[in-house]
C-alpha cells in the first residue's frame, strides 16, 4: 500500500479536504492520511511514500525529520533541502537569468550585527554603502522587505530616502531587500503544482487579506495570461518547487514576478474562495497520487530544479 501523508499546522480546511479527495478517488493501493510522527530514528523512515509539507518552515524539528525521510526515499513535497537553502533574493537573481521580468532589487546587510558578531566581522563590507547608487537604481516608491520571509511581515512601502532610513533603523538583525515598486494595471497570484498545473487568480494585494482574491474577476487579454502562465512554469521548473504560488504585477503589458518563493501558500477556503479552493484540492490530490505511483523505494524521489540539475551536469541553465 502506497501511503500519502500531509504535514500541517494551524490549517483547518485544506488538509482534511486533501485527504478526503485523495481517498475518494479510490486509487488501487493508494491511501492518504494526516501524517503521524512519533519516534524519528536516523536513517529510518516513518513509513510514508509521499509527504505534502505545509508547516516545516516554522518547525525545525519537522524540517529535520523531512530531510531524514527524503534520505530514506520518501517523495517530500516540497524538497526540504532546497527549501532550506532558498531565499527571495536568489529567486529574483535567478529570474534575471531565465528571462522572467522582475523589479529592480538589491539586498542590504542587516542594520544591527547578527548574534556573536561585531564590527570586526564586517571588515570585507565597504561601508558606508553607495546609498546614492542604490537609490538611483531602485527608485522610489519602493518596497522594503525581508529577503527570507513571508506573510507580509516587516514589509514597508517607502516614498523617499528619509522613510527608508527610518524603516532601516527598525529592522534590527533582519536582512532586507529594497525593491522597485511596480505600478500595475493587473495583478495575479498563481498556484503551480508539479511544475505543470497552473491556476491564475486575479488578486489585489492592496486589500485586507480576506478580500485579496478577486471574486468577480474582469476579463484579461489572453496574451497577458499566456505570458503569466509561461512565467509561472519557467520559474517553478528552474526552482524545482512542486507546490508554490507566483505573484505577477503587470505594467505596460509586461508581467513582473513579484513574489515566487511561497512553498506553503495559502490554501484556506475562507481566504481563497470556493472556486480556487476546489482547484487546489483537486490538483494537489492528483499530484500526490501521481507521485505515489511514480515512487521508487530506496531511491531519491525529490524534485530538483533545473538550476541544480543543469549545473550538476555541467550544463548551466539557459539564459
Amino acid at each position: 500500500m502506497k501511503k500519502i501523508g500531509i504535514l500541517y499546522g494551524q490549517e483547518t480546511t485544506f488538509p482534511p479536504a486533501f485527504v478526503e479527495r485523495v481517498n475518494s478517488k479510490k486509487e488501487s493501493g493508494i491511501t492518504a492520511e494526516s501524517l503521524k510522527v512519533n519516534k524519528v530514528i536516523q536513517g529510518e523512515s516513518i513509513g510514508y511514500d509521499v509527504i505534502i509539507d505545509r508547516i516545516s518552515q516554522d518547525v525545525p524539528f519537522y524540517r529535520a525529520m523531512l530531510k531524514n525521510e527524503a534520505l530514506c526515499g520518501t517523495a517530500v513535497i516540497n524538497n526540504p533541502f532546497w527549501w532550506t537553502a532558498d531565499d527571495k533574493f536568489f529567486n529574483n537573481a535567478l529570474a534575471t537569468k531565465i528571462g522572467v521580468a522582475v523589479p529592480k532589487t538589491v539586498i542590504l546587510p542587516s542594520n544591527q550585527h547578527p548574534p556573536d558578531t561585531n564590527e570586526r566581522s564586517f571588515r570585507n563590507l565597504d561601508y558606508p554603502l553607495d546609498w546614492k547608487g542604490i537609490f538611483e537604481y531602485v527608485g522610489f516608491p519602493a518596497y522594503f522587505k525581508p529577503f527570507a520571509g513571508g506573510g507580509w511581515k516587516n514589509v514597508y512601502k517607502l516614498n523617499n530616502e528619509e522613510e527608508f532610513f527610518k524603516a532601516y533603523n527598525e529592522t534590527g538583525q533582519l536582512v532586507m531587500m529594497l525593491q522597485e515598486e511596480i505600478i500595475f494595471t493587473e495583478y495575479f497570484r498563481c498556484y503551480c503544482l508539479d511544475r505543470k498545473d497552473v491556476h491564475i487568480m486575479q488578486y489585489d494585494p492592496k486589500q485586507p487579506h480576506h478580500l485579496r482574491y478577486v471574486r468577480n474577476p474582469k476579463p484579461v487579454e489572453q496574451k497577458i495570461l499566456q505570458k503569466v502562465h509561461d512565467g509561472v512554469i519557467a520559474l517553478n521548473k528552474a526552482l524545482g518547487y512542486d507546490f508554490n504560488t507566483v505573484e505577477f504585477a503587470v505594467r505596460d503589458g509586461i508581467p513582473y514576478a513579484i513574489d515566487f518563493c511561497n512553498p506553503a501558500p495559502d490554501a484556506d477556503v475562507n481566504s481563497v474562495g470556493q472556486e480556487n479552493f476546489e482547484w487546489i484540492v483537486e490538483a494537489a490530490a492528483n499530484m500526490a497520487i501521481r507521485r505515489a505511483k511514480e515512487h521508487k523505494p530506496g531511491q531519491n524521489n525529490l524534485t530538483w530544479g533545473e538550476f541544480i540539475t543543469s549545473y550538476a551536469n555541467n550544463k548551466p541553465i539557459k539564459i
